[in-house]
């Protein structure tokens, strides 16, 4: 894994999926653009371009700074708080 300067390594683990939904869009009504998974506890929630954030909301409010795509073909995962990229293959 190169972490590309992400002070947060240990606290990638891994992680279930727990669905392909956004649980805070659904409870809203609401839609998302694309669905990140939390490398600390697993919870699922939408990107920042996706008008609710609940990714980073879960990051901000939880303390956990890593969150994984999980869009087909993609693998690389991004630190909130060091702001940078993190190659997992």
């Amino acid at each position: 894994m190169a972490d590309l300067g992400c002070t947060h390594i240990e606290m990638i683990h891994d992680v279930p999926i727990t669905g392909t939904t956004c649980p805070g869009c659904v409870e809203l009504g609401d839609t998302w653009v694309h669905l990140r998974v939390c490398m600390t506890c697993g919870q699922v929630g939408c990107c920042d371009s996706s008008k609710n954030k609940h990714a980073s909301r879960h990051a901000a409010a939880a303390g956990h700074p890593v969150v994984r795509s999980l869009q087909p073909g993609e693998s690389w995962m991004w630190c909130f708080v060091d702001e940078v990229w993190i190659d997992a293959v």
